[in-house]
């Protein structure tokens, strides 16, 4: 979920009820902000807000069911969850090149906060940050290149 989406907010409530009914239904419920965790987002592949996932021994699958209580609740219950086709291998948050993914993600946040860090900091113009951004990109090509 994100705090700033619309349909994270109207889905919020239920997901809270849920959450507080997840010992009855001997489940773990939790959530995460890909704006704090940008690698999750990455390593799950998710593509829109809220998304949900089902994790039964390592194995995930995408719930893409109804956003009531009854219909998350009858989800686990009546285990509709066994009827759902797991994500593919290579899309498994499990997965190498998940990991790969979330690095990915893991390294455009460092690379804004560097960003951030010219333009606010240090004052220096957005496009001559542009400019060293391109210049380190270029360099790092060719003595990789080497």
């Amino acid at each position: 979920y994100a705090p700033w989406c619309p349909a994270c907010q109207q889905i919020e409530l239920i997901w809270e009820s849920f959450a507080k009914e997840s010992e009855r239904l001997d489940i773990t419920v939790g959530k995460v902000d890909v704006t704090q965790e940008p690698g999750l987002s990455g390593r799950f592949f998710v593509t829109t807000l809220p998304t949900i996932y089902h994790a039964n021994n390592g194995v995930f699958r995408r719930y893409r069911g109804s956003r009531t209580l009854e219909d998350l609740q009858g989800y686990v219950l009546e285990k509709k969850w066994q009827a759902v086709e797991p994500v593919a291998g290579w899309k498994s948050p499990s997965s190498i090149m998940m990991h790969g993914m979330a690095g990915l993600f893991h390294f455009s946040g460092w690379i804004r906060q560097i960003h951030s860090y010219l333009t606010g900091t240090l004052g220096i113009h957005v496009w001559m940050s542009y400019a060293i951004f391109i210049l380190a990109t270029l360099l790092i090509g060719l003595f990789l290149g080497l």
